[in-house]
Parts: C-alpha cells; structure tokens; sequence
C-alpha cells in the first residue's frame, strides 16, 4: 500500500489545478451570458456605458497623477519644484524599491474600480486598468527585464480564483513585451487584511510574508524588475516584496500600481 501513495500525491496538485480552471471557465461564461443578456453598467454610477466599465461622468471624475510628481515615489506635487527634488516622505522614510508610478490617485471611482476587479470578479475592468497603468510607467517599463505580480497566499487565491495583480500584468505584458514572472514571488505566510490597519501594524503584518522561489533566484539576479499591485497604500506590502527580490541580488526593483493613497492638503515638496 505504501508503494502506491506517491502517485496519488502526485496527481492531487494537477487535479486542483484542472479544478480551480475549471471554476473560472465557469465563473467567466455565466458573466458572459448575463452581459449579452444585460446591458453593460458603470462600475461607480450603474449607469448603462458601451465599453470597459465606465461611463464617461466617472472616467472624468478619474484623477489621474500627472507631472509634477516626486521622481522617487511618484506623489504629485502642487507646483513644479525642479527635476530632482524629492518628496518629504522619500527623504524621511526611502523605501527599498527605486521608484513608484502610480495611473490615479485613490479616491472614490478608483476605490470602486479596484474594488469591482479584487471582489466582484470583474476582470473584464483589467484590460482598461492595465492600460493607464501602462502609460503611467513608461519610464519604468523601459529597460525592464520582468513583470512580477504581488502574490495572493495560496489559500486566498484559492478562494478569490485569481490574482488582481497578475491580471493587471498581463495586460502590462501585451502593451510593453515584458515578460510576467508569476513564479518567482511567493507569499508564504498569510496575512491578514491590511484594512484598517496603521502603518506600523501594516509594516509588522507583512514582515516576513514574501520569498523569492529557491529554483528562479538565478533568474533574478542582475534584473531589474517592476512589481505589480493594484494599491499602494503605505506601501508596506510592496517594500517587502523588494526587499525579497533584493535578497536574491535583484539589480533594481520598481513599483507599478493602479492607483495610490495621496493624503489631502497642501504638498509643496
């Protein structure tokens, strides 16, 4: 009997797999369906909206971060300082990654478009998103060697059947042919949400959560790779992650997300 158990374990991974594809197939043709039956809605306002999720109202509503921003971590300013001159935040706390792009700001139209695509399996959104993403990171997405997703911990992803991140990457990769590299981050401590949370308690949730696979640190050493998210809050969970990928001798890690928290009131510098 004892004999016979690798192979049973072995095929218990492909049989998961072949199960968690076979949801999302599923999951994907019922919304389909119900798309060709129904119109298509605004994600924000339930509006009737021909197209990717937004009416016209609500995308102008969108705050997209323009220049001038800080070089290091992308938050707008309220006036040009020059080039080179960084935020207080950059100079204060400097994160590991190099620099951070964000496409919008995180108001109430984001907060629903991030919402829709993370909970409401509205992956129909990513397309749209990973394209102003796209445009916001061109100066990073220069000379990069790989797309790396935030990971879910296995268990989440289990029940979310996909990764936000990963498919904002994925449209990344058909705009600017950079390769995504879903396997070389792994999350492997749960967390709990970050919601709520200060940004002490943010930097401890995370502490320890990310590793770089033992077999694909030979793939990152040297590269210079974008990590890919949908918010970047305090940024505790992406500085982690660098931190990761820095371990494993990563030459240059950068951010790249959807939208960022910018907290209100005048930002001179």
């Amino acid at each position: 009997m004892e004999a016979d158990a690798p192979p049973i374990r072995s095929i218990a991974a492909p049989l998961r797999s072949a199960w968690t594809a076979g949801r999302h197939v599923l999951a994907r043709a019922a919304r389909l369906a119900l798309d060709i039956a129904l119109p298509t809605q605004c994600v924000s306002c339930q509006e009737p909206v021909d197209g990717e999720g937004v009416c016209a109202s609500c995308w102008a509503r969108l705050s997209f971060i323009e220049r001038p921003y800080c070089p290091r971590l992308g938050i707008p300013f309220v006036y040009d300082p020059g080039p080179e001159m960084l935020s207080m935040e950059a100079i204060a706390s400097p994160p590991a990654y190099q620099r951070a792009r964000a496409a919008v700001r995180y108001d109430d139209v984001a907060r629903t478009l991030v919402h829709a695509l993370k909970y409401q399996d509205r992956t129909d959104l990513a397309p749209a998103m990973g394209r102003w993403m796209a445009r916001a990171g061109g100066e990073l997405l220069t000379g990069a060697d790989m797309l790396v997703p935030v990971p879910l911990h296995w268990r989440r992803a289990w029940r979310r059947r996909y990764n936000q991140s990963g498919a904002l990457a994925r449209v990344i990769e058909r705009q600017s042919g950079i390769k995504v590299r879903g396997d070389v981050l792994r999350r492997v401590r749960a967390t709990e949400q970050q919601i709520g949370l200060s940004r002490a308690q943010r930097a401890t949730n995370v502490q320890g959560a990310f590793q770089v696979s033992p077999d694909r640190q030979a793939e990152i050493q040297g590269r210079r790779v974008i990590l890919i998210d949908d918010v970047l809050t305090s940024g505790a969970t992406l500085d982690t992650c660098a931190r990761a990928l820095l371990r494993a001798k990563a030459a240059q890690v950068d951010v790249l997300v959807f939208a960022r928290v910018v907290e209100s009131g005048p930002r001179p510098i």
